[in-house]
């Protein structure tokens, strides 16, 4: 690690102190990736922390989203948990056809809890590092007006670019019909400048193969150019955590 990194942590670890917080239980990755999001600027990266620590007390005080809180969300199986990537990465995949905008925010909320926490663990190998990222698929194929959830979008991002700082690796959006493009320029507006870096809209068929070649065929589903078969992901058992 940089002199400049470890003087950035070192800092950052007195400014958490001082909002009467704590790092104790937290790994130099884990604060590396909130000083990523904040440009290294250890006092804005220590706010960050604690208002994410407050935000899980409240919002996951076991440390998990119970599948029964969100059985709703589930049962329209939207999202898909397809293995590890070439580079180690998880990829979720997420069908916006079978979804309709949610009636329920409370509930929707933690459905995006759970789904980017259990993605995210499904690549801890034996226990977590702090530094895991995923990739994302969101495939718009078959998308009708009654689909779109420009709410729904805002709020995902939202959390990721709040409370997820540095997990998303990619996400690449897949068959965009014209009439979404508005509403993306418009959902674009709420997303940070690393953020919207991140995101492929896939529009050729070279983006398509850049796609395949990333992946990997084994984990990506048949109808993106993988061999594999769609995983719905309260179907994926983990293995616990060691301590």
């Amino acid at each position: 690690m940089e002199k400049s990194q470890e003087l950035a942590l070192t800092q950052m670890r007195k400014s958490v102190q001082k909002l009467g917080s704590s790092t104790e239980e937290f790994g130099e990755t884990t604060l590396m990736r909130f000083l990523i999001a904040r440009s290294m600027d250890a006092d804005k990266a220590a706010t960050m922390f604690v208002k994410w620590q407050e935000w899980r007390s409240t919002w996951v005080p076991n440390g998990f989203v119970p599948e029964s809180e969100i059985g709703e969300q589930l049962e329209a199986r939207k999202i898909f948990l397809q293995g590890l990537s070439r580079s180690g990465q998880p990829l979720m995949v997420a069908k916006a056809s079978k979804h309709f905008p949610a009636k329920d925010q409370l509930q929707f909320k933690k459905f995006v809890i759970y789904l980017l926490d259990k993605t995210i663990a499904s690549s801890f190998k034996g226990r977590e590092i702090g530094n895991e990222k995923l990739i994302a698929i969101l495939d718009l194929q078959n998308l009708s007006y009654k689909n779109v959830d420009a709410r729904g979008l805002i709020t995902g991002f939202q959390f990721l670019q709040a409370y997820y700082p540095e997990r998303l690796a990619k996400l690449f959006i897949l068959n965009m019909p014209w009439f979404f493009v508005s509403v993306w320029k418009m959902i674009s507006c709420f997303l940070e400048k690393a953020t919207l870096e991140k995101i492929v809209i896939v529009s050729n068929e070279d983006e398509r193969e850049d796609l395949i070649k990333e992946i990997g065929g084994e984990v990506l589903p048949e109808e993106f150019g993988g061999q594999a078969k769609l995983v719905p992901i309260q179907d994926v058992v983990l293995t616990p955590l060691d301590n």
